[in-house]
């Protein structure tokens, strides 16, 4: 929570003029920047608190200054000790700006508030410096956070924020935080005596070939059945997968979590189980795609576990036949959602010889409860 600027700290034109009971030809005046004899300090503070006037057109006016403010006012102003409100908003104004939200980040009285939002929503250098202040980011590890999701972040410092939290033992509120935690774990005990450095330039063609697929989960799959009736990866996603098979562990995961749906897809069927899980939990997973996961017969129990326990995607009629007729799917889960089926389906999961031996019971046991005399279900 940012606090309030304390306005009697402020000159006596300034008060006056954020008084909400100024004269309109003074506060209109303001907002334009017209504040003869004050410091740049104090005529970014007043312009900066008008640009979130309750009155529309002083607001829109001041925004307007505020973002193209003469350089040598703003860099006075932001030589002087700025209240973190005032940097807040300016950094509002000047996110495309990297000098200026350069010199904000930096700033003794920045709000931890103002650096997580830019961490989110800043440019690749912008998160670069914001992750150089490791003191910061442990004490704050909402930080850590934002630099993660953000899509603009360089690979290795995403990587490189995330180790920071696993050394110090921090919980992250990120998507598959567990998983990607052990991943580097596991990466810090593999690479003891010198720690690679990860390939940004990798991410970053995985980024671009990944936006050139175009996978729609509603009609089709990233993979396809051969003549053996064994899952293999469709030619079109084949390049991707094999960008994909070069990363590490923890980029797999950063990719499933903000990648494509195509990614997902794929990285869901990974033979490491934590880029499995990331991909099956990533918050931006959508039904459609879990509809095709859950069919597939590469994903390892697991992934089916994860989707079998969720009371949001079996609300789905489509995931449970698939889950029930996926024979990799554990059978405690599969038996729980076969009493959802309809009795078509129940009559050909149980002369079916695809589905596991103990299903095609169940299900048959079911339809006999169904059809017996005197049976609620008949």
């Amino acid at each position: 929570m940012i606090p309030a600027v304390d306005l009697s700290t402020l000159p006596p034109i300034a008060q006056r003029v954020l008084d909400p009971g100024a004269p309109p030809v003074l506060r209109s005046g303001a907002a334009k920047g017209l504040l003869p004899g004050l410091k740049p300090a104090d005529v970014v503070t007043v312009v900066a608190l008008l640009s979130e006037s309750n009155d529309a057109q002083t607001a829109s006016v001041a925004t307007a200054t505020l973002a193209g403010l003469p350089k040598p006012v703003l860099d006075g102003a932001l030589d002087a000790d700025l209240h973190p409100r005032v940097l807040h908003i300016l950094a509002g104004a000047y996110v495309s700006n990297n000098e200026v939200l350069e010199r904000i980040i930096t700033s003794n009285a920045v709000a931890v508030d103002t650096v997580a939002h830019l961490a989110s929503v800043g440019s690749e250098a912008l998160c670069e410096r914001i992750a150089v202040n490791e003191e910061r980011l442990i004490a704050n590890p909402e930080i850590i956070q934002k630099l993660y999701m953000n899509k603009s972040a360089r690979s290795s410092t995403a990587d490189r924020v995330l180790e920071l939290a696993v050394r110090h033992g921090l919980e992250l509120d990120i998507p598959a935080f567990k998983e990607a935690a052990q991943a580097i774990r596991d990466e810090l005990i593999s690479e003891p005596s010198e720690e690679p450095t990860p390939d940004d330039l990798l991410f970053t063609q995985v980024d671009q070939i990944a936006q050139t697929i175009d996978v729609d989960p509603d009609k089709e799959d990233t993979h396809e059945l051969d003549e053996e009736g064994n899952e293999k990866v469709k030619a079109k996603c084949a390049p991707l997968w094999v960008q994909l098979g070069s990363m590490t562990v923890s980029q797999k995961i950063r990719r499933a979590v903000l990648g494509t749906a195509t990614e997902r897809m794929l990285l869901v069927r990974d033979s490491n189980r934590l880029v499995a899980s990331a991909a099956i939990r990533s918050p931006q997973i959508k039904d459609n795609e879990v509809v095709q996961i859950s069919a597939s017969r590469s994903v390892s129990d697991d992934v089916l576990r994860v989707i079998a326990t969720s009371k949001e995607w079996t609300q789905n009629h489509q995931i449970k036949f698939n889950l029930v007729t996926n024979p990799r799917t554990p059978f405690t889960f599969a038996a729980k959602l076969i009493p959802y089926l309809r009795e078509h389906e129940l009559k050909l999961i149980a002369k079916s010889k695809n589905v596991q031996g103990s299903v095609a019971n169940a299900a048959r046991q079911h339809l006999a409860r169904k059809t017996k005399p005197g049976s609620r279900e008949g």
